[in-house]
């Protein structure tokens, strides 16, 4: 069996960060974070990954603080579903990906890397891996996450009909 390893990873779990949760931080727009939120609703905020596997890889919170998503009620929960959809339709829109993985990692053995429940989104291509993936461990991002970003609050902001029942519209 054959291994792929990625030493950054654990620097990046265990660098430094501004103090306190980063998605309460990105939810509350502290200046001092790197600003990736797209879109917020009534209770589920959307930011593009600042470490993204592919272009378009997204995180979806709640917006209250919580690490469980047992923890997550009723209309919090059917809020996070559609932004879910709103989020996928515009995925597809912009990017048209051949798959999606998708996926909630619950606590740092899971690879929970921020103690905020959030579902990661990202999309999949065909033949997507490279050499320098394959032999030297490290993503080759075919867009840079400004742009990404920007794409998506495009989108959102347009109002079409794959992103209705929209309760804020970042701009």
């Amino acid at each position: 069996m054959e291994y792929f390893f990625n030493f950054e990873k654990l620097a990046y779990i265990k660098g430094k960060r501004p103090e306190g949760c980063i998605l309460c931080q990105i939810r509350d727009e502290n200046p001092a974070v790197t600003d990736t939120l797209v879109h917020k609703s009534a209770h589920t905020g959307l930011a593009v990954n600042l470490y993204p596997y592919n272009p378009g890889h997204l995180l979806l919170f709640p917006l209250r603080h919580v690490t469980d998503i047992r923890e997550v009620p009723g209309e919090e929960r059917r809020d996070m579903d559609r932004s879910l959809d709103m989020a996928l339709e515009a995925l597809d829109s912009l990017y048209g990906p051949a798959g999606y993985n998708i996926g909630y990692n619950m606590g740092l053995a899971a690879g929970a890397s921020i103690e905020h429940l959030h579902l990661h989104i990202i999309p999949r291509y065909p033949r997507e891996i490279g050499i320098a993936e394959l032999l030297a461990g490290k993503r080759v991002l075919v867009e840079d996450i400004e742009k990404t970003k920007q794409k998506l609050r495009e989108i959102f902001a347009s109002g079409s009909s794959h992103c209705k029942g929209t309760e804020k519209l970042l701009k």
